[in-house]
């Protein structure tokens, strides 16, 4: 064999091991998040230095989503990849870009290892796992305390006749409001409001059949969350214009807010939070079983593994290397301050010293086992829009029976759907 042909032989066998040894790796633009994957990153690095990550945040577009689709188009898409929200996650599924995890070596052994059995549920899509959940941000109701106190309440309010009660107490029309019941306009509002509303009625039940692709709200529960917030827009309980920041100014009794919110409250008005907040779930109706857990909305996102990738069982081995290690968890709630998803977060002592000089993210972290992911439909941006402007948009303008609004919005959404 002439020196020639050797040579390129044993580079292209040079350049095969040098690329099984390489994948891409981008995770979301949040300073945070940078810095703790920077971290694990260079432990890994330290323990498998045969190994190259190519990693770098999502690139700069008008959203994650379209930076991601765009690099996929062009053929220079990551092979790892994290910030997947589940709308996104159906659109890939569909388009058939995503490994299924579920059929991954050691994945069910990894999903006990991180106490997640549940959680990993909600994020199925015809049964099979294509995300790995990574936080979950429960939605919360904060309440002002030391208003509540002043009008007699030892707690917050818990049934939608509470409510009532509350807001007869405290509102005035145009000036001062009981509850935010609508987030605002966007399409991604309704998670934070409707959607929200409707897993605390109705015990964490799905609000579309993404198997039969069908609106589920079209029912007596649907009536009385619309019936609940119609009532609050035509007594003037509520409403979509209020001020800046009411929740803080004393105008208004409880809103919905994430975790994320509660740095900004602590450093913006100190004496509002966390002193005078009571944090809930959110009110559900009158006959809801006092012996029930009361559900939420968590806003959750994920990594994915693309099918693009020539090194799956590598970027897999990187995954379960990262999660089956509770201290990676522990360190991520420390620099992100958002719980990652693990039903035990509340009970196990490697998260305790965090949560007892943090009581507000304790809350949180208790909410996990019932915060349910939204649902994974690639078509969530037109579904949510038609909830807009069928639903919420004639509910607060009070234009239309409840009746009328639900079965309009469902007629819509199936339409969308079929």
């Amino acid at each position: 064999m002439k020196m020639a042909t050797v040579f390129a032989l044993v580079l292209v066998f040079l350049c095969a091991s040098l690329w099984s040894a390489t994948f891409t790796f981008w995770t979301a633009p949040n300073p945070n998040q940078e810095a703790f994957w920077k971290r694990v990153i260079e432990d890994w690095k330290a323990e498998r230095p045969d190994v190259v990550i190519n990693w770098r945040t999502i690139p700069a577009a008008a959203s994650s989503e379209e930076a991601i689709l765009n690099a996929i188009a062009t053929g220079r898409g990551p092979d790892l990849c994290t910030n997947i929200f589940s709308g996104f996650a159906a659109q890939l599924i569909e388009a058939q870009q995503l490994v299924e995890l579920s059929k991954l070596d050691g994945f069910h052994d990894l999903i006990a290892t991180r106490k997640m059995e549940e959680a990993i549920l909600g994020w199925q899509f015809q049964e099979k796992s294509y995300v790995f959940p990574i936080y979950s941000n429960p939605m919360l109701f904060w309440w002002r305390s030391d208003i509540l106190q002043d009008l007699g309440y030892d707690q917050p309010p818990r049934t939608y006749s509470e409510v009532y009660d509350l807001a007869e107490r405290f509102a005035v029309p145009r000036e001062k409001f009981a509850i935010e019941f609508l987030k605002g306009r966007n399409w991604w509002d309704r998670w934070f409001d409707f959607v929200t509303f409707f897993y605390a009625a109705t015990g964490g039940q799905p609000y579309i059949d993404i198997n039969r692709n069908r609106a589920l709200f079209g029912d007596d529960r649907g009536k009385e969350i619309l019936t609940f917030g119609l009532t609050l827009f035509q007594k003037g309980w509520t409403s979509m214009d209020m001020m800046d920041n009411p929740l803080y100014t004393g105008h208004l009794l409880g809103q919905l807010q994430g975790p994320w919110e509660m740095p900004r409250a602590e450093q913006i008005f100190p004496k509002v939070f966390p002193g005078n907040i009571w944090m809930s779930m959110p009110p559900v109706p009158d006959d809801y079983p006092e012996d029930q857990p009361v559900y939420t909305f968590a806003d959750t996102k994920g990594l994915v593994i693309f099918k693009n990738s020539r090194n799956i069982d590598l970027v897999w081995d990187f995954v379960k290397w990262v999660f089956s290690n509770e201290e990676y968890d522990r360190l991520w709630m420390e620099m992100t301050n958002m719980p990652p998803v693990r039903s035990d977060i509340a009970i196990n002592p490697l998260f305790q010293d965090i949560l007892e000089k943090n009581p507000g993210l304790k809350a949180y972290a208790e909410a996990i086992p019932y915060a349910i992911p939204p649902a994974l439909t690639p078509r969530t941006i037109e579904v949510q829009d038609a909830m807009t402007v069928y639903m919420t948009e004639p509910l607060s303008l009070q234009r239309g029976t409840v009746d009328d609004i639900l079965r309009r919005v469902v007629r819509e959404i199936n339409a969308i759907l079929f």
